[in-house]
């Protein structure tokens, strides 16, 4: 269990560093406000969240 725990811990903050490094600071900033609307039950943290994070992924096509 304690290795599970671990594996997953090191792909979040990989996850994490990966986003902050191709999309910056709107990128972290989208990515914690969904996770934080997600643990918290927010639908509107969590919404708001994820319209960064597309904003940010479809940032160059607009």
């Amino acid at each position: 269990m304690p290795a599970i725990a671990f594996l997953s811990a090191v792909f979040v903050v990989g996850f994490e560093q990966f986003v902050g490094w191709q999309y910056g600071p709107g990128g972290v900033v989208g990515l914690l406000l969904l996770t934080v609307g997600i643990k918290a039950k927010s639908p509107t943290c969590s919404s708001i969240g994820a319209v960064v994070l597309a904003l940010m992924f479809s940032g160059p096509a607009l």
